[in-house]
């Protein structure tokens, strides 16, 4: 489900249950999704955004924190913004109101 307008969007990966997710190498990933039956292929940052929502939900500032750490994103929350996106119409990440 899509954030609510005007709230804090919160996000969080799909269950781990739901997702086969495997390294490919040269900066890929697959990742099945098992409800939709679905292969996605995915570049960096878009594993490292899975891994950093899997246990808990996070706003997008949080989760640009986190990713910082390994990336130099230097705030750009329009890129992060784009791939939040893309991620949840895929289904691999759920966004509700906080």
């Amino acid at each position: 489900m899509p954030p609510v307008a005007g709230a804090t969007p919160r996000y969080r990966a799909a269950r781990a249950e739901v997702l086969r997710i495997e390294p490919l190498g040269d900066g890929l990933t697959a990742v099945f999704h098992r409800a939709s039956g679905i292969t996605h292929l995915l570049a960096e940052p878009a594993p490292e955004i899975l891994a950093a929502l899997a246990d808990e939900w996070l706003t997008q500032a949080r989760l640009l924190e986190r990713l910082s750490e390994t990336f130099d994103l230097a705030g750009d929350t329009g890129v992060l913004s784009g791939r939040l996106d893309e991620l949840v119409a895929a289904g691999l990440v759920e966004g509700r109101a906080a």
